[in-house]
């Protein structure tokens, strides 16, 4: 049993790292790459730095230096001030790091918050995100019930017959939405299928009226899922947290009751990471 453990521990492993993980010896670092890191991560905590004085305060020649910091500029990972010669910490680092914060703020935060929603509306909750155009759903409590709706993280779906994809694109600005559209393929999945624009924009003015949006079994057929929009702190719908279920228990006539703890639940996480309601701003 033992054994089996340890090949299937490998096994996993194998997927996310090579074999030789741990090993940290200088075959296995990249060591201008390395340099280069250690260049950002100084500069980011002494900002307005002349090229000979962070070359001198490194141990590292002003010409490596100065390849590093170009190509980070090129990057927009730092950027020089004419005026002053002196270098900063460029915009693109502040886009990555409040990646990361969204990333784990997000998801850590969502967990409680989803099982909650859960054990109230006793279906699957289920958090995801906008992502080249579809839903990515990222973390889900699942019901206990033995029929249930089952989206594992990593799952992408269709914006227009998704929930969550319907919240989202309900708080779109009105040019990016209709860029989306442009460019978007109406697919039919069921007969319930909404495949025309104009209808779908109906249903979009709809959900941003009423702060929820509802999948009709529009992705599969005898499931209906009812979603509320996560704001971040600009007011804008980042994310969307839904509940999903067969229509025998979700049905048409349980959407007013079930709406109510999703679009709290989402409020509760919009607090949560720091955001604020469109309506609020």
């Amino acid at each position: 049993m033992a054994s089996q453990d340890n090949r299937e521990t490998g096994a996993r492993r194998a997927r996310g790292r090579p074999r030789d993980w741990d090993d940290k010896t200088d075959q296995n670092t990249i060591k201008s790459l390395d340099r280069a890191m250690a260049v950002l991560d100084y500069l980011s905590q002494a900002q307005g730095k002349a090229l000979t004085t962070i070359a001198s305060e490194m141990g590292q020649s002003p010409a490596t230096v100065y390849r590093i910091l170009v190509t980070l500029e090129g990057r927009g990972l730092v950027e020089f001030d004419a005026a002053e010669q002196v270098w900063h910490i460029g915009p693109r680092a502040f886009v990555i790091g409040a990646r990361f914060l969204r990333r784990t703020s997000l998801v850590d935060r969502a967990r409680p918050v989803l099982r909650k929603l859960m054990e109230a509306t006793g279906e699957t909750a289920n958090l995801a995100i906008e992502k080249e155009g579809g839903v990515l759903f990222l973390s889900q409590v699942e019901t206990h019930a033995s029929i249930r709706a089952f989206f594992p993280p990593g799952t992408i779906s269709p914006m227009h017959c998704s929930g969550i994809g319907k919240a989202l694109l309900a708080h779109m600005d009105k040019d990016r939405l209709d860029r989306w559209l442009t460019d978007a393929a109406l697919s039919a999945y069921t007969s319930h299928t909404i495949t025309d624009g104009p209808a779908l924009l109906r249903d979009l003015a709809s959900a941003r009226a009423s702060g929820f949006a509802v999948d009709n079994e529009e992705r599969n057929a005898g499931m209906r899922c009812i979603a509320a929009p996560v704001f971040d702190m600009n007011g804008e719908a980042i994310a969307g947290i839904s509940v999903s279920g067969p229509t025998s228990r979700v049905s048409r006539d349980q959407i007013d009751q079930l709406c109510r703890p999703v679009i709290a639940a989402a409020a509760e996480l919009t607090t949560a990471i720091g955001g604020i309601a469109a309506s609020e701003g």
